[in-house]
């Protein structure tokens, strides 16, 4: 079973389809064993492979992932509908998992250009809006556990990547009350979000979309009803 958990996580993390034998360079399992979980993972629909034979998430990972969070999800949806409609840019809410933030429901911004990451799709937390904004809500002491097994890699110019830098910027996050994500990620994309509050383990809601759209009047916007959505979510879950 952890060889199959080994797998999927490495697909996740690579955010790509990958060739079989990359995937057991990785896991460090040998391909005919890789292959045998693979077909045993595409079984039960959590794997899938590509006209090119290279392997990606499958879509049951999808319903497993609401399945694991069925209550947040399902009542963070309409909130969710409502921050899109708003902002006509994707609105998403993402939990801290152990050391990794993860996409738990989502509304897709109705434009074409657009953030989209698939539900279910661990990131990790020091480069994504909904990440840092779930780290400012625990002790430094802890940031400090997670980024020590996560560490700090360099996704875009933007990223974070000294302990020293990410502490100062969930300091300025707890002071101005919401997160930002300045393409640190995927550049071009900016992300707003805000922690929610009393969740266990943490959770965000965060708004994200091409930064040419998420002007400095439609942030602040964005800011108040992401702090509005938050505090209904968490009152609907404390009843």
């Amino acid at each position: 079973m952890a060889r199959a958990f080994a797998i999927l996580e490495e697909l996740a993390d690579a955010n790509a389809e990958l060739p079989l034998a990359d995937i057991a360079a990785a896991t460090g399992l040998a391909q005919p064993t890789a292959h045998r979980l693979l077909k045993t993972l595409q079984g039960l629909g959590y794997a899938r492979q590509s006209d090119s034979r290279t392997y990606g998430l499958g879509p049951g990972l999808i319903a497993l992932g609401n399945r694991a969070a069925p209550q947040l999800a399902t009542r963070a949806q309409p909130l969710l509908n409502e921050l899109e409609e708003l902002s006509q840019e994707t609105a998403n809410l993402v939990i801290l998992d152990g050391s990794m933030a993860v996409y738990v429901a989502q509304q897709p911004s109705r434009h074409q250009m657009r953030m989209f990451t698939e539900v279910g799709r661990r990131v990790l937390p020091h480069c994504a809006g909904a990440g840092k904004a779930m780290l400012a809500t625990l002790s430094e002491a802890r940031v400090r556990e997670i980024t020590d097994i996560t560490g700090l890699p360099r996704f875009t110019s933007t990223t974070i990547t000294s302990s020293r830098a990410l502490l100062a910027e969930l300091r300025d996050t707890r002071r101005r009350g919401y997160a930002l994500d300045e393409g640190e990620r995927e550049v071009g994309v900016r992300c707003i979000a805000v922690a929610i509050p009393g969740s266990s383990p943490p959770a965000a809601l965060s708004v994200s979309g091409p930064a040419a759209r998420i002007t400095e009047d439609m942030t602040r916007r964005i800011v108040e009803a992401l702090h509005g959505a938050a505090a209904r979510l968490a009152l609907s879950t404390g009843d």
